[in-house]
């Protein structure tokens, strides 16, 4: 479920946060295209929230553009930072005993006594390589399979 402020900054006719607010003149605001959309199914340029008649090129409400980008961005950042179950935290080191990421207050946990940690972007780095070298092997006998089914499809086409 979306959070009031997301709420706050969300279209009523999309439902989804503004892209190019527009602001009409009872101060209600909707996506351009969203009220562009709108407009082109009804025979007048009313608001669709309270169906007052509007200007049929209401400028851009840049305030709000300005919030919703702004929200986006945190909200893409919170995202993209993984976070400890327990703890909430960000997960910035890596349990080489466990496999697994960790927070700075379960590294300092009973769980983790004695164990050995990374800084996570260092383990991913690592990860990374070892997957690599993994396949490249495999890579290598994909492009044999290749060649022996090509070659064979070939030689049927060429003798039918």
């Amino acid at each position: 479920m979306a959070s009031r402020s997301e709420e706050d900054l969300c279209c009523s006719v999309c439902k989804e946060v503004f892209r190019d607010p527009v602001l009409l003149s009872c101060s209600h605001s909707f996506c351009k295209d969203c009220l562009k959309r709108w407009w082109r199914e009804r025979p007048t340029h009313e608001c669709p929230v309270c169906k007052e008649i509007s200007v049929y090129d209401p400028p851009l409400n840049r305030a709000l553009k300005n919030l919703c980008e702004s929200f986006l961005q945190e909200r893409d950042q919170r995202a993209s930072e993984a976070l400890c179950s327990l703890q909430y935290e960000k997960l910035k080191l890596f349990c080489l005993d466990h496999q697994q990421p960790a927070c700075l207050a379960c590294c300092a946990s009973e769980k983790h006594t004695n164990h050995r940690f990374r800084p996570i972007d260092e383990a991913a780095q690592q990860h990374k390589k070892e997957l690599q070298e993994t396949l490249e092997p495999l890579k290598k006998k994909l492009k044999v399979c290749v060649c022996v089914c090509v070659c064979v499809c070939v030689c049927v086409c060429v003798s039918l």
